[in-house]
């Protein structure tokens, strides 16, 4: 028996519809999607559980009536002011410019609210694909995306389902490259900084790092969690200041938090990486042209959104129906922000 193609549907639900189970006229619908004219709160709390229900989304895009005919895909990011993200989405953008691709972009700034409204705007906007290049992404909206024919980009989430393309990092690797060239330069008082663990990627590390020091026979600490931000680095880094014994080392979730420190310890009176040293995550070009040069780990943010356009290219025109899953190689880049332990040479 001949297994049919993935089939795509466009949403019969029309606002007609939506207004009649609601009880209220289709201008009164349109109102409570576009904020516009006098309207109760209620009713429009009441029309939009209602379009909810009934899944329906209303159309924002006149050209592209239905999902496989829209020439537009959609990238999600967490934090637009991370070079990390820029890059990826450059790389996006011109890979989807090349398959000739509009390319729509949100960003969740870390929050669920803003995550909400992000995967709201891809579903208005008819989007043939969207790639989630953040893991606050709740299951419910990625089940949503599938369920509207939606082809699925994911990074750092471990979801399953029909089309859908996984993005890996395997971070214990890079996180045991960054704390074993630490090791091998006679430090033995590693501070972490981490971040929001209630993200997958955040938390990842943050493990890596626990599994890390216990395999090298080292106490794990001191731990501070920051926001992954340039200011919660510098928080993080006035308040190891103040630590003693001082770590000799300390290990950042990402460039902006170890850039955040470096300004906390120069304003303490110290030098990196001779009496302390600090690494990053990431290899932003903030790292290359910051002074000192990082110590960081690459996760080749450049070859992320390249794979992540792509992989939503072939899975929006190709009839399989399975999911595949890329792993993205990521290596320790030594900078210049590691040294020796102070008193090791």
């Amino acid at each position: 028996m001949k297994r049919a193609g993935r089939t795509r549907h466009k949403n019969s639900i029309t606002i007609r519809e939506v207004a009649k189970a609601a009880g209220v006229s289709t201008a009164t619908v349109s109102h409570a999607f576009n904020a516009t004219g006098r309207i109760m709160a209620e009713t429009r709390q009441r029309v939009l559980a209602t379009a909810r229900n009934l899944r329906y989304h209303p159309n924002r895009n006149a050209r592209s009536l239905a999902a496989h005919t829209s020439r537009t895909i959609g990238v999600i990011v967490s934090d637009l002011e991370n070079p990390f993200f820029s890059v990826a989405i450059r790389s996006f953008e011109a890979r989807a410019h090349h398959w000739r691709y509009d390319v729509i972009v949100s960003e969740t700034s870390y929050k669920l609210a803003l995550m909400r409204r992000a995967a709201e705007r891809m579903l208005e906007q008819k989007v043939r694909g969207v790639a989630i290049l953040t893991s606050e992404m709740n299951p419910a909206w990625l089940k949503e995306f599938v369920h509207q024919n939606i082809s699925v980009t994911c990074f750092d989430l471990d979801f399953v389902s029909e089309g859908v393309t996984n993005l890996k990092v395997d971070y214990l690797t890079g996180m045991r490259q960054a704390i074993e060239h630490l090791y091998h330069l006679g430090h033995r008082r590693i501070a972490f900084v981490g971040g929001q663990r209630i993200f997958k990627n955040i938390l990842s590390r943050h493990q890596s790092y626990l599994a890390t020091m216990h395999d090298l026979g080292l106490d794990s600490g001191p731990i501070i969690i920051g926001n992954q931000s340039l200011d919660g680095g510098y928080s993080a880094g006035m308040s190891i200041l103040e630590l003693s014994p001082r770590p000799t080392a300390v290990v950042a979730v990402n460039d902006l938090t170890a850039v955040g420190l470096i300004k906390a310890f120069t304003a303490g009176g110290l030098r990196v990486p001779e009496d302390i040293s600090v690494t990053g995550f990431d290899n932003t070009y903030l790292a290359e042209y910051f002074v000192p040069r990082l110590t960081t780990v690459d996760m080749h943010a450049d070859v992320l959104g390249r794979i992540a356009a792509d992989a939503l290219h072939e899975s929006s025109t190709s009839a399989k129906t399975s999911g595949k899953e890329y792993k993205i190689n990521i290596e320790l880049v030594v900078g210049n922000s590691t040294g020796p332990a102070p008193g090791e040479g």
